[in-house]
């Protein structure tokens, strides 16, 4: 039980670690969603950092879509230095798979 309600912590993290990401998919008026956009492929390594972000948060989001839920641990996650780290974790996993597919940024 305590490994789940960790993961879901993580998943919270990086939920509200992209707000970025949501205002750019709400502002969107032509029916055309960043996420529908989405590609491994950037030009920089920083867009590619964006991306492994909105990757982390979306696997959160697909798991856990009760956002009344995601937000009832945040009390709990924002003072839990594992969480933290694990967090991180998952977004650097997702930045591999990024740099990857960019060929550390098209040599």
């Amino acid at each position: 039980m305590i490994k789940y309600i960790s993961a879901l912590v993580l998943g919270i993290m990086l939920l509200v670690a992209g707000t970025t990401f949501i205002s750019a998919q709400d502002s969107d008026t032509t029916g055309t969603s960043k996420q529908d956009e989405l590609s491994l492929i950037t030009e920089t390594p920083e867009e590619g950092f964006e991306v492994a972000v909105q990757l982390a948060r979306k696997g959160v989001t697909t798991t856990q879509p009760n956002k009344k839920v995601l937000f009832m641990l945040r009390d709990v996650y924002s003072k839990d230095p594992d969480a933290l780290i694990a967090s991180s974790h998952v977004v650097a996993v997702h930045y591999q798979t990024v740099a990857a597919a960019n060929n550390y940024w098209h040599e």
